[in-house]
C-alpha cells in the first residue's frame, strides 16, 4: 500500500480514507513497538484494531493522534500529515482513553462547558455545545446531577460527549468499555453507532472481540508491530473455516467414537478437547451433517450433552492468527 499526497491509497482502489498509514516505525530502546505498520480506515466507518497485549495498538493510536512522534513511515489523518501538520490534525480528531476523564465533582453540564472553554469556544458557545451534546448522548435528564452519581455507562457516554466538543472528523476509542457491565456496554455501543451515522470515523481498539464484531465493519489485526490481517469480520472468520459441527459427550471414553462419527461428514480431520469432552470439525452441508451425526451417535449408543452448529468467532480468528488469547481472555482463564 502506498500513501499519496491526497490521503488516498494507490493500491486500495477508489474511496476516501480518514486514516491512512504506511510503514510506521517506532522504537523504545531496543524494542520495536511498530515495525512497518500499515493501516487504511475508510471515512464514516468503525474500524477495529485488534492485537495481543504489547502488539503495538496503543503506540499506533498515540502516533496517529499526534501524542507520539513516529520514527519512520508516514501517516495522514483527516487528510493531514501527522508529522508535519500535527496542530491541524489535533483540531480534527477526538480521543477517548480506557478510563473516563471527566470530573466526578462537577455535573455533566459543567464538565462539558469546561471542556468547551478549554477548546476556546467561549462561554456562550460552550454552553450551547454542552446542551447539544447532552441531548445527543441522551444525558439531558442527568445534566445537572453530579457525575459521581452517574452509572458506568452514563459516565462513558459523557466522556464520549466531551471528546466530541469540536465535532471531530476522526475519533480514536481506546478500549472504551473496559470494566463496564453488559447494559452499560450496550449504551456506549449505541452512542458509537450514532456518531458514525452522523459522519464521524471511529478507530476502535478493544479487548472484547464481540465488541469489535458488533461495531466494526473492518478489522486490522496487529502483532509484533505489523498488520498481519485486514478484512471484514466475516472475511476474517472465513480464514479460520466455515461452519463447524460441535459435539459434547457425556463420558470421556466416548470421545474416540464421537471423533469417528464426526469424521464421516467433516471437511477435514476432527479436533477434540479431552478437558471439555468436545469434538468439532468443519462441515459444508450444515443441516445434513447435523442430522447424520445426531443419528449415528444415537445408533452408537454415545450419550451426548450438547450438539450443534456454529460459525467461527473472532476469538477463534484471534487465536489462530496470533497464537495468543486476548489479555481479557487470559484474565478470565486465570479467574476460573
Amino acid at each position: 500500500m502506498a500513501v499519496d499526497g491526497s490521503g488516498g491509497s494507490s493500491s486500495s482502489g477508489s474511496g476516501s480514507y480518514a486514516v491512512l498509514a504506511e510503514g510506521l516505525q517506532k522504537r523504545y530502546g531496543d524494542k520495536r513497538a511498530l515495525d512497518g505498520f500499515d493501516l487504511a480506515v475508510r471515512e464514516g466507518t468503525v474500524h477495529g484494531l485488534l492485537g495481543p497485549n504489547g502488539a503495538g495498538k496503543t503506540t499506533a493510536v498515540r502516533i496517529l493522534s499526534t501524542l507520539v512522534r513516529l520514527d519512520g513511515g508516514q501517516a495522514r489523518v483527516a487528510g493531514l500529515d501527522v508529522a508535519r501538520q500535527a496542530r491541524e490534525v489535533r483540531a480534527r480528531i477526538g480521543l477517548t482513553g480506557q478510563y473516563a476523564a471527566v470530573d466526578e465533582v462537577l455535573t455533566g453540564r459543567q464538565n462539558l462547558e469546561m471542556f468547551g472553554r478549554l477548546f476556546h469556544l467561549g462561554g456562550r458557545r460552550a454552553r450551547q455545545r454542552a446542551v447539544e451534546l447532552l441531548e445527543q448522548f441522551d444525558l439531558t435528564d442527568a445534566a445537572d446531577r453530579g457525575v459521581g452519581k452517574y452509572s458506568g455507562g452514563m459516565r462513558r457516554r459523557l466522556d464520549l460527549a466531551a471528546s466530541m466538543i469540536l465535532a471531530p472528523a476522526v475519533l480514536f476509542l481506546d478500549e472504551p468499555t473496559t470494566g463496564l457491565d453488559p447494559r452499560s456496554r450496550g449504551e456506549v455501543w449505541e452512542s458509537v453507532r450514532a456518531l458514525v451515522a452522523g459522519g464521524t470515523t471511529v478507530l476502535l481498539t478493544t479487548q472484547y472481540l464481540d465488541e469489535a464484531d458488533k461495531l466494526a465493519s473492518h478489522i486490522t489485526v496487529i502483532d509484533q508491530g505489523r498488520a498481519i490481517a485486514d478484512d471484514t469480520p466475516d472475511g476474517l472468520k472465513d480464514r479460520v473455516g466455515g461452519d463447524r459441527i460441535e459435539v459434547v459427550v457425556a463420558e470421556r471414553a466416548d470421545i474416540a467414537r464421537a471423533v469417528k462419527v464426526v469424521a464421516r461428514v467433516s471437511d477435514g480431520e476432527p479436533e477434540s478437547d479431552d478437558a471439555e469432552l468436545r469434538v468439532h470439525a468443519a462441515v459444508s452441508d450444515r443441516v445434513g451433517a447435523l442430522t447424520e451425526v445426531a443419528r449415528a451417535l444415537q445408533d452408537e449408543g454415545v450419550r451426548v450433552e450438547d450438539i450443534g452448529l456454529r460459525r467461527p468467532s473472532l476469538d477463534d480468528v484471534f487465536l489462530r492468527l496470533t497464537g495468543h488469547r486476548t489479555e481479557r481472555q487470559e484474565q478470565e482463564a486465570v479467574a476460573v
